[in-house]
């Protein structure tokens, strides 16, 4: 590379040299749930970082080689002759792999930083830039590539929940204190907003209890386990409807990480058919004539 060339890349901020780095949502896992460009990305890419149960969903369908393919040393040969490295990622080792992450695309090599649901829900992407911004990565470009989130795909399985105004509120205080969530709980109660808990197996019925002050007990609730995993899943896919009076007694249907809770407002309703219940908030009008 010329001495001009290299400048203009200094300048630019991103040299040619470089590959991408790309933090892809892939929705609950299965092939079925995933866009066309996060299979395209993952295939393509020379280094695919994903923890075990992702790598698992992704071999379904082909989107990773086989696990019998890949080396002691992470190493797997596709059928095409393209070589990737596979990066088995864990909930500890995310700081050092975003570094890693940051030395691949410096070599030139393509990266696939794979997250659950989608990055920038609840997912990796504000750590990826907040470790870019640490390490002075600027010269690293990021791309973030969209998946369903728990939220969408949760909804889809009870109806639609979520068509008039909805928020998301993790119930996880690792980054945020009780108050925080509490305040932000109580608030989007009394707002009227359709509420959508993530992180239920830390402090739901608590939650469920604070939102019941400000909202009817006949609201009606969705509970949604793992959300497009069918039988993959950790606990199987599931959904149960109850009311904001009931929810906290159930539980035994809470079963993890793979839980969010669907509140509803005054306005969701319920819409039955021969087969099952499921739950419609309307965008305001309640005829036809109105939309």
């Amino acid at each position: 590379m010329s001495t001009e060339e290299s400048a203009a890349d200094t300048d630019s901020g991103t040299p040619d040299d470089h590959g991408t780095l790309y933090v892809v949502g892939i929705g609950p896992g299965l092939p079925d749930h995933m866009t066309a460009k996060a299979k395209r990305v993952i295939e393509s890419s020379e280094v695919v970082i994903a923890s075990s149960l992702y790598q698992e969903f992704l071999r379904d369908d082909g989107t990773l080689p086989p696990e019998d393919a890949v080396d002691d040393e992470g190493f797997a040969t596709r059928d095409d002759g393209f070589e990737q490295e596979i990066v088995r990622s864990t909930m500890g080792r995310q700081i050092e792999l975003a570094r890693a992450a940051f030395d691949y695309v410096r070599e030139g090599k393509d990266v696939a930083h794979v997250s659950g649901g989608d990055p920038s829900v609840y997912g990796k992407s504000d750590l990826i830039f907040k470790m870019a911004e640490e390490e002075d990565a600027t010269d690293v470009p990021i791309e973030i590539v969209p998946g369903l989130t728990a939220a969408l795909g949760g909804s889809a399985n009870v109806g639609a929940p979520l068509c008039n105004d909805f928020c998301t509120i993790s119930l996880s205080d690792k980054w945020r204190g009780w108050d925080e969530i509490e305040e932000k709980l109580r608030a989007a109660a009394i707002s009227g907003f359709v509420i959508v808990l993530y992180n239920c197996w830390r402090n739901y019925e608590q939650a469920v209890e604070i939102v019941r002050e400000e909202r009817t007990d006949d609201a009606l609730v969705a509970i949604v386990n793992d959300a497009g995993r069918e039988d993959a899943g950790r606990n199987g896919e599931s959904e149960f409807v109850t009311t904001l009076g009931e929810a906290a007694d159930h539980d035994d249907k809470v079963s993890g990480m793979g839980t969010s809770l669907i509140i509803g407002t005054h306005e969701t309703e319920t819409w039955r058919n021969d087969d099952r219940t499921y739950l419609v908030t309307p965008r305001g009008g309640r005829d036809v004539d109105d939309f």
